[in-house]
């Protein structure tokens, strides 16, 4: 896929509306081209993945030119901008984000924001998700980094051509003051991630629960996102939709195929 001039831009979230690394990720959009639509959700859909509304009615709601809320997913909100918001060329280049925490790791299974960058490289559009690294240290100011960052980095992926089916996952590190610089990325996988269940009471006496996990980089392997972000590097990862796992494909083409 040969990335063309960012002509028209879309962005979108899984953070909603409203969310400040929205409102940031469009002043980064408006430096690149003029013509910027915000199409993401109502309210917010972390950890919606790549859920789509089918058992009700969508609805949406122009906030303002070329800005639109819309009551679903982001996979929603991709799919509305696509065939029923945005009239006439298509756009040139998605951004998602910029979201508030990383999507790193496994995070990416459960991830509204890449969901929504997975959306746009289905229909043909070069799609980049972007994530910022939440930590003690940067509770106060969250997007510093991204700030400073965001805009070089994508002007750096846009100097590349990437093949079909394609997305690029962007994530900064928590530290203004610890950054060392940008690494091409693999996924990578949590050693000491672990998911935990918070069991509250109401005022009635019934549980209710609250599902979470414990993040920590743990000991990362050479070369993975998760050691990027540990060492102070902006982590781009590139993504691929085929999930097909062609050594064990090629394994079982060869020793389970038969005709009946």
């Amino acid at each position: 896929m040969m990335v063309p001039d960012t002509k028209r831009i879309l962005i979108t979230n899984d953070d909603g509306i409203h969310a400040p690394g929205l409102k940031l990720l469009e002043e980064i959009a408006r430096q690149l081209s003029d013509d910027v639509w915000v199409v993401a959700p109502e309210v917010e859909q972390s950890g919606m993945g790549h859920a789509l509304t089918l058992a009700e009615p969508l609805r949406y709601r122009k906030l303002e030119e070329r800005r639109y809320a819309v009551r679903g997913t982001p996979t929603d909100c991709v799919m509305m901008a696509m065939h029923k918001i945005i009239e006439g060329d298509k756009p040139t280049l998605l951004l998602s984000g910029i979201n508030r925490g990383g999507n790193l790791a496994e995070d990416m299974t459960y991830s509204g924001t890449i969901a929504a960058a997975m959306e746009g490289t289905i229909c043909g559009i070069p799609s980049i998700a972007l994530s910022q690294e939440i930590s003690s240290v940067n509770r106060q100011t969250p997007f510093a980094v991204a700030q400073e960052f965001a805009l070089l980095v994508i002007r750096d992926i846009l100097t590349q051509s990437w093949e079909d089916g394609i997305l690029v996952n962007v994530n900064f590190p928590p530290d203004i003051r610890n950054i060392h610089g940008i690494k091409t990325t693999q996924q990578g996988f949590r050693d000491e991630a672990e998911l935990f269940v918070k069991e509250r009471e109401d005022l009635r006496g019934g549980h209710y629960y609250w599902l979470g996990f414990r993040r920590a980089y743990g000991n990362p392997a050479e070369g993975t996102d998760l050691e990027a972000i540990r060492d102070g590097y902006i982590s781009i990862t590139p993504l691929h939709l085929d999930l097909t796992h062609y050594s064990t494909f090629n394994s079982f083409r060869k020793n389970l195929n038969k005709d009946f």
